[in-house]
């Protein structure tokens, strides 16, 4: 049924008409304003990515939306160029449909198609290894996020995309300096798409 109704679905880069819609989709999913800032800070930066930030539509509504931005595994001097992914948010009505499945297969064919091979994420130890993402620690690629181990992920978009490949993944600045008071990692969409895809709920 889940399949059925995701085959309307589509995926299409934002548009500047969307920023209002997208703003209003992640203040509903994750229940703060802090998300919808941060995504608002990360297009004036120069990790935003043109194209890479999605939108995922049914009947021309928007119902969920991601971000990829540019990032680095930084390791004595060395810098090698990834993705983080996140926020992911999708309306709170329209969860359990695979909105978040729509959105992470664009995500992921886009970006080997701009050249990047390695996407990192804060997110859900159960939902995210379906996309194939597995502990960074498995790559000896860390976070200064304090975060358990399994929640810090990395996925490969091509093969032996990370051999030879470790340190600190860099996030955008934004991610730091826009927090609540209580600072948070840039958790993705463990309030969103996570209880979507929970067998608990």
């Amino acid at each position: 049924m889940r399949d059925q109704w995701a085959k309307d679905l589509f995926v299409r880069g934002e548009k500047i008409t969307d920023h209002d819609t997208v703003y209003g989709i992640n203040k509903l999913a994750f229940g703060s304003e802090t998300e919808p800032k941060l995504i608002a800070a990360l297009r004036k930066s120069k990790s935003f990515v043109r194209g890479l930030s999605l939108v995922a539509v049914k009947e021309e509504k928007a119902l969920g939306h991601a971000l990829l931005t540019r990032a680095f595994i930084v390791n004595r001097g060395r810098r090698f160029k990834c993705l983080v992914l996140g926020p992911m948010a999708v309306l709170p009505e329209y969860q359990k449909q695979g909105i978040g499945k729509k959105l992470m297969e664009e995500g992921f064919e886009r970006a080997k198609e701009l050249g990047f091979t390695a996407i990192a994420v804060l997110g859900h130890e159960t939902y995210y290894p379906k996309f194939g993402f597995i502990p960074a620690s498995q790559k000896n690629i860390k976070t200064s996020f304090k975060v358990p181990d399994e929640n810090f992920m990395i996925v490969e978009l091509v093969p032996n995309a990370l051999k030879g490949i470790s340190g600190m993944v860099e996030y955008p600045r934004e991610f730091l300096r826009i927090s609540t008071a209580e600072p948070k990692p840039p958790a993705v969409a463990e309030q969103t798409e996570v209880k979507e895809q929970s067998p608990e709920q």
